[in-house]
């Protein structure tokens, strides 16, 4: 034997750019397009319009099987796109048969190759006068009555999601602000609904490229069959019968390798629109929404049966049909007793489930919201109402106090309640009831900032924050309440605000040891570490400091520089008071700047040279411990002398910090807490050195 004949043979291999494009997607549809476009002005061989023409076919019943099977629309949101390309590939096609038809259509009917041949003998069977009649059938079919009705369905669906947008985004901001679902979730819906209107927005304009293929199918028919004929008679010599037997065949043949496909991807992008919030696939929508009414196939089986006795029609298949659609029935019934029968079943065995594990509820009875706000049965209009603007505003609180106060606050639990008078809303923290206040949903509140009588007509009643004098007026005079000067606040504002201050009160308790770790591990490593190495239990002492700092609404926003100040004095001080001081002096820019008002100075409070020296007299230092002996007399004494400076002030809206000695700076805030904790305190060595001071009053003598 030869070399030759003895040598392996060689596998057939692809062109090394070939395979590279076929592994790589993107190049490979890029291609794809790109070959697309060159059958526009490239010649094809019958062969590879063959193929093409195969191609287009398959893709299009693709198209059908996935429309069919696909449980919502949005998972088949690419279809526009496809739309697009199998529009493109057929139009291509088209000018390439064409092309075929014009130039070789005098030789016979195989002249634009076997696909289309196969076409006009098997479905118009040589006969161009029938071909002509199917071909305007399934254009008509396609053009007036699927084509149209998916495009108006597409600008229906395109307008309405459109136009329900905002509604659909509140709806989310409300359950999201109620507790109902997380930010995930809310995130989640929101990326759906924006895919939903994208979506019907591309449907909508996709549907004219449908629209488009149906007319352009029409005209190049058109142009085949006259071109064709005037090209024979004048080119080849052909009769006029002859040349109109060749072309016509072939140009209807052609038409229907066309309209056929189209009208498959009319279907497909008809079942898309129609099918609307239905889920599952078509034959799971629509049969199982049939099988719930039996009624309805008994009905219609006497019908078939009563059409069937009349005289001259075929009873035998009437009869058959009356048969199926009785039986169809009695088995959907059946099915659906049967169905109810499990859900009974599974309804009492869940409920025996959850007797035989009462822990599991009592362990979710336990469970305690930390902010929780619950409302009356005439204030849940405030929250689910499409244009509910309170659970936004609540949410929006978050911000606020992460932005002011660095702290990140737990989620408002939003609760109807009907132990709640109508009207009332409560605000518990941790479980338990700290503020309780009353709105009228459909009203206005009115106060007058001068604190005098309001001239308004209304219902007389008391801010719930600040307990200001107050009426309820309704929103048709809000505008010459404003025009009046007093100051107008819906209701929605008037539950914030409440729950605002009352926040501001509990930041403390709401500082968890959770929170606290929460905050710690979003530092960076540097900084977990240095808390870590903080003596004694690290994250513990670094909750008391920032609730101590919470307590005088002081922001722990710079917590790298409180970690760093604890962990100076921490590990030989373990005293909390002794820390917290070291860390507001190291917080003294910060501090002075939240106290400077418009003008750039801080105004100030000074204790007079008395009290200060019978407070440093007072401070008992025994090792990491200060204690403060004052008779209850003096504490008192001082505490009404303070009030009265301090409400001079107050009066006009304006809190100016009380300066006192390093030493006596808690204990002072802690005689002053109750009377008036919005007051500030700060010691001497809190300001900055580049602080402006103002003095506005003197306590004592």
């Amino acid at each position: 034997m030869s070399k030759t004949a003895t040598a392996k043979a060689k596998p057939f291999a692809l062109p090394e750019w070939v395979t590279r494009s076929l592994a790589n997607h993107d190049i490979g549809f890029a291609i794809g397009v790109t070959l697309v476009l060159l059958m526009l002005f490239i010649p094809l061989p019958p062969v590879l319009l063959d193929l093409g023409l195969a191609i287009s076919l398959s893709l299009s019943v693709l198209i059908l099987m996935v429309a069919l099977w696909i449980p919502k629309p949005l998972e088949f949101n690419s279809f526009p796109t496809l739309l697009l390309v199998v529009t493109m590939l057929r139009l291509s096609l088209n000018v390439a048969s064409t092309r075929l038809i014009l130039s070789e259509g005098h030789t016979g009917p195989g002249a634009a190759g076997g696909v289309i041949e196969g076409f006009s003998r098997f479905i118009v069977g040589g006969n161009y006068v029938i071909g002509i009649v199917i071909f305007t059938i399934l254009v008509v079919i396609n053009f007036v009555v699927i084509t149209k009705g998916s495009t108006r369905i597409a600008e229906v669906a395109a307008r309405f999601s459109l136009d329900a947008m905002p509604g659909k985004q509140m709806a989310i901001d409300a359950d999201l602000g109620a507790g109902m679902i997380d930010e995930e979730e809310a995130r989640r819906r929101r990326k759906e609904l924006e895919d939903e209107s994208g979506f019907f927005g591309a449907m909508d304009g996709a549907s004219k490229f449908v629209r488009g293929d149906a007319v352009a199918g029409i005209i190049i028919t058109l142009v085949n069959v006259i071109g064709g004929i005037l090209i024979g008679v004048l080119q080849h010599g052909l009769t006029v019968g002859a040349a109109a037997d060749f072309y016509t065949v072939l140009t209807i043949g052609d038409g229907l390798v066309s309209q056929i496909p189209a009208l498959v991807v009319s279907l497909a992008a008809g079942l898309l629109v129609t099918k609307g919030g239905t889920e599952g696939a078509a034959n799971e929508a629509v049969l199982g929404q049939l099988s719930k009414f039996p009624k309805a196939l008994y009905m219609a089986s006497a019908l078939l049966l009563g059409i069937g006795l009349l005289p001259g029609f075929p009873m035998p298949i009437f009869v058959l049909l009356t048969g199926l659609m009785a039986g169809l029935g009695w088995t959907m019934q059946r099915r659906a007793k049967a169905a109810e029968d499990k859900k009974v079943r599974d309804a009492v065995a869940a409920e025996r489930a959850g007797a035989a594990k009462p822990e599991d509820d009592i362990k979710e009875t336990m469970k305690l919201d930390d902010l929780r706000l619950e409302m009356g049965a005439a204030l849940v209009p405030l929250i689910n109402a499409p244009d509910a603007a309170l659970p936004g505003k609540i949410r929006s609180l978050r911000s606020l106090f992460a932005r002011e106060y660095g702290f990140v606050l737990p989620s408002v639990r939003i609760k109807d309640e009907a132990a709640l008078p109508s009207t009332s809303y409560a605000i518990r923290v941790q479980g338990v009831d700290v503020a309780r206040g009353e709105v009228r949903p459909h009203g206005m509140m009115v106060i007058n900032p001068a604190e005098a009588p309001i001239a308004l007509p209304g219902e007389k009643c008391k801010d719930p924050t600040f307990g200001l004098d107050a009426v309820w007026v309704d929103r048709a005079h809000a505008q010459e309440a404003e025009r009046q000067g007093y100051t107008v606040v819906d209701p929605e504002s008037v539950i914030t605000t409440h729950l605002t201050e009352v926040i501001k009160e509990h930041m403390p308790e709401l500082l968890t040891y959770g929170a606290t770790q929460g905050l710690i591990n979003n530092l960076d490593r540097e900084y977990q570490k240095l808390a870590n190495e903080i003596g004694g239990s690290p994250v513990i002492t670094v909750q008391q400091v920032l609730q101590q700092l919470l307590k005088e609404h002081v922001s722990i926003r710079n917590l790298p520089l409180i970690i760093e100040a604890i962990a100076e004095v921490g590990r030989k001080n373990p005293n909390i008071v002794t820390v917290t001081e070291h860390v507001r002096r190291k917080l003294a820019s910060q501090i002075c700047n939240s106290l400077t008002d418009q003008s750039g100075y801080i105004s100030a409070i000074n204790l007079s040279g008395s009290w200060e020296k019978e407070f440093i007299d007072a401070v008992r230092i025994n090792g990491d411990d200060r204690n403060f002996l004052m008779s209850p007399q003096r504490v008192q004494e001082f505490v009404l002398q303070a009030r009265q400076v301090i409400q001079k002030h107050a009066s006009k809206d304006e809190w100016p910090a009380i300066m006192v000695p390093p030493d006596v700076r808690t204990f002072v805030r802690s005689m002053l807490e109750r009377v008036s904790p919005r007051t500030p305190v700060i010691a001497h060595a809190e300001i900055h050195r580049k602080a402006q001071i103002r003095t506005v009053g003197t306590i004592g003598d």
